[in-house]
Parts: structure tokens; sequence; C-alpha cells
């Protein structure tokens, strides 16, 4: 399992064990070939209560993250008790694109919380408040529920399953589906015109004093400008 994921599962058994009974359920998603079933396995015995499967082929191409955004939109439409947070990791760990909440969030006219390291749910005002991670320090966030939040690596450690819950986890419902049950279609929307290497460096120079290294600026056409 993707470790943002296995952060974001962690953070729902916690959100239940804070919440209590107003958490009714916790369901998980993935979408992968059939042996993609054992991730969610292990979803359950961390102690959510039910899964999805949402069949590929196997060796079909790599998912894009607007055709996962799409295919949770149509899972979140589809439960009938309604959802009021969806947790998901903040990026892939093969392309680490990093946009899927993003654009379910947008898809579902939904609040969002990007990479967060806290998250403090008010089931009674319907609030999430979430603390992320942004360059140079911590942002803190009221969302009103339903909303979308990613998670970052130091929002929890998760746990590891126990043997009792390993053996429980085989019998806890998995619902499955085909992507055209859902009326998405997955096909790649992108396509990789031309990788390249970077430019190699020049390696640089040491100079002497001062006077030596403004001559070799003035040699590579660096002077400074008068103000």
């Amino acid at each position: 399992m993707n470790p943002f994921d296995e952060i974001a599962v962690e953070e729902a058994v916690r959100l239940r064990e804070r919440l209590k009974d107003a958490v009714k359920s916790i369901k998980v998603v993935t979408i992968g070939p059939p042996k993609a079933v054992e991730t969610l396995r292990t979803a359950l015995a961390m102690g959510a209560d039910s899964a999805i499967h949402v069949e590929i082929p196997e060796g079909a191409p790599s998912l894009e993250p607007l055709a996962v955004a799409k295919t949770l939109r149509e899972l979140v439409a589809r439960q009938k008790e309604g959802v009021d947070l969806v947790i998901m990791g903040k990026q892939a760990i093969d392309d680490d694109a990093g946009q899927t909440g993003q654009m379910l969030a947008g898809l579902m006219d939904w609040a969002q919380a990007t990479f967060a390291s806290k998250v403090d749910v008010d089931a009674s005002a319907k609030v999430a408040n979430v603390t992320r991670e942004i360059d140079g320090g911590l942002e803190q966030l009221k969302c009103q529920l339903p909303a979308v939040v990613t998670t970052d690596l130091r929002l929890n450690e998760p746990r590891y399953a126990s043997l009792p819950n390993i053996m429980k986890a085989k019998k806890k419902p998995i619902e499955k589906f085909t992507p055209a049950d859902l009326g998405v279609d997955l096909a790649p929307r992108l396509q990789s015109l031309k990788v390249t290497e970077p430019p190699k460096r020049i390696g640089g120079g040491k100079v002497a004093n001062v006077d030596e290294l403004l001559a070799k600026l003035k040699e590579a056409g660096i002077t400074p400008k008068r103000v």
C-alpha cells in the first residue's frame, strides 16, 4: 500500500476511535488488477469496515489523476448512506502527481485540505479543522463537511494489523466494479512526447581573491547594475 494511503486509513480509524458512533463506517477503495484485493485486505485488517475494488486488467495503462478522481466521484455518488469525508494520500509513489485529491474536490464542489499534518473533526458542527504543511510553516484551515483531505507523512504512524484482525479482514465485504459499471473511461489522456536528460553542468573554478572573481565575472559578461 502507498505509505500516504496507509496514513489515510490510519487517520480514518483514529477518527472513529475519537468520535465513536459519529463515524458510521469506513470504506476503502482501490483501482487495480485482481491482486490489488490484497491491498484492500490490509486496509480492512487495520480497521476499515468494507471495501470497493474497481478492477482493471493486469498490465493496463497507468492511471491518470483525473480518471481516478472521476471514478471516486461516481463511487461517492453511489453511497446511499452519504459521505462526509474522503481521506486519501497526498500523492502516488510512482508518478508523484499529487493531483487526485484536488481534482476530486473540484469535481464534487467540496472543501479540500491537502498535505494534512493534523485533522480534528467536529461531527456535530460538521466541520474539519486541518493543519497543513506549507513552505516555511504550518497553515490552519477550517473546512465545512463534506470535504476531501490528503495526508502528509507527519499526520500519524500507521498501526500494524494484528493476526486476529487479519483473520477478521478475510470475512469483511469487498464490492467489485468495473470502469464500465461506473461509466468512467480510464484511457490515458496524456502523451509523453519526449524525455531527455538535463544538460551536463560545466565544472566550476576557484579564484584566489575578489579581484580575480570580478575579472572572471567581467569575462562572462556579468556586470553590476548601476542604481
